[in-house]
């Protein structure tokens, strides 16, 4: 249902303070790295928060939105500089687990993208470490807290679907997978092998050819879930007794058509 409310309504989904306060921390620790080594310190990190908030609310001025009375303060709009500081803690918080001025990653903000007998599959990479010899590391930043066991699984999806794309597109198997949570400090890693990976392809595949016979019956089922309460479509969403708008008329070309759905937030950036 959540697809269908995205790429096929195409419904609006305002910034919410934290998918927004996560686009920032992610923006700051990619250009951390275009500092000399020896000048990636905290303060330098925290110091370019102020400059990169801003380019982003240029890019998109909806984001000033985010600054309401609730995320901070009782009245009146939220000071730049409050915000600016919760968003601090979450930078203080990575150089506790990893150290930049040892740091040179191969890549960042990678996009990715491969096609498996005619599937194609995208993203967008945080990291990519390459060792001397060849071996890959995939990072990824996360602004939420880390998951329990019961659900490393579900936090690990997209991180084989990134080793995936990459396995295709170079013929290397990522020899590492680290999921950096930045709320609590915590680093999840996982090393993939091949079986792995093509477990991971089957069960993409299996969600598209649902999204498939979905596009054809026209029947979008939810999937309720604690996710919901963060979802800005639960209003009209039938599992919590809403009413969806009429599918358009090209419902099942827009289904169907990858370019369509863009970038995906994450999901714990949308959760936290």
């Amino acid at each position: 249902m959540l697809y269908r409310f995205r790429v096929i309504d195409r419904l609006p989904e305002p910034p919410s303070p934290a998918a927004a306060r996560g686009t920032l921390v992610h923006a700051v620790l990619e250009r951390v790295f275009d500092l000399p080594s020896v000048e990636r310190t905290p303060e330098a990190a925290i110091g370019l928060l102020a400059s990169e908030w801003a380019r982003l609310v240029e890019e998109e001025p909806a984001l000033v939105g985010v600054l309401e009375p609730t995320e901070v303060a009782d009245s009146g709009p939220v000071p730049v500089e409050a915000w600016l500081e919760a968003a601090a803690a979450f930078v203080r918080t990575w150089f506790t687990v990893e150290d930049p001025t040892r740091l040179e990653p191969a890549e960042r903000e990678l996009y990715v993208e491969a096609d498996v007998d005619g599937l194609v599959m995208r993203g967008y990479v945080d990291r990519l470490d390459v060792a001397a010899d060849g071996r890959l590391r995939v990072v990824d930043y996360k602004t939420g807290r880390a998951p329990s066991e019961l659900w490393e699984g579900k936090a690990l999806f997209q991180m084989k679907f990134y080793a995936l794309v990459l396995w295709r597109t170079r013929g290397i198997v990522p020899t590492l997978l680290q999921l950096v949570y930045l709320r609590d400090g915590q680093v999840l890693r996982y090393a993939p092998d091949e079986h792995d990976l093509r477990a991971t392809e089957r069960k993409i595949q299996a969600l598209w050819s649902a999204i498939e016979r979905a596009a054809q019956s026209g029947d979008w089922r939810p999937s309720p879930g604690r996710q919901c309460d963060w979802c800005h479509h639960k209003a009209i969403c039938p599992a919590w007794g809403g009413t969806p708008p009429p599918l358009p008329d090209d419902a099942g070309e827009r289904a169907l058509d990858p370019r369509a759905a863009g970038k995906v937030q994450p999901a714990d950036d949308v959760t936290e």
